[in-house]
């Protein structure tokens, strides 16, 4: 008696396992139906764009102007004293890693 209580047991267990286990798979693998496919995505022409500079939104026409003001003129150099300062603050993290134990 035991045994057969046993196995009814193990037998209905398993399909209530096995049921469990595949009852939302196939919802879990569909995606939610506001998502656009991807084919849909790769063909969309993108019209609008961000700034490089500030990050602003800008439409196609701003973007293209934009970008050929920044092949025009290059940008802003650094002075001087602002170049050598950020070459001895490169020198000197080159350094800390050589060195840790010094203070400098």
């Amino acid at each position: 008696m035991k045994q057969i209580k046993f196995s009814v047991l193990s037998v209905s267990a398993s399909i209530l396992v096995w049921l469990s286990s595949h009852w939302l798979t196939v919802v879990i693998a569909l995606p939610p139906p506001e998502d656009t496919p991807e084919e849909i995505l790769r063909t969309e022409i993108i019209i609008d764009a961000r700034s490089p500079i500030d990050g602003k939104p800008l439409n196609a026409a701003e973007y293209a102007q934009l970008q050929e003001q920044l092949q025009v003129s290059p940008p802003p150099k650094l002075s001087t004293n602002l170049r050598q300062t950020i070459y001895l603050i490169r020198i000197r993290n080159a350094l800390r890693q050589f060195f840790p134990f010094l203070d400098f």
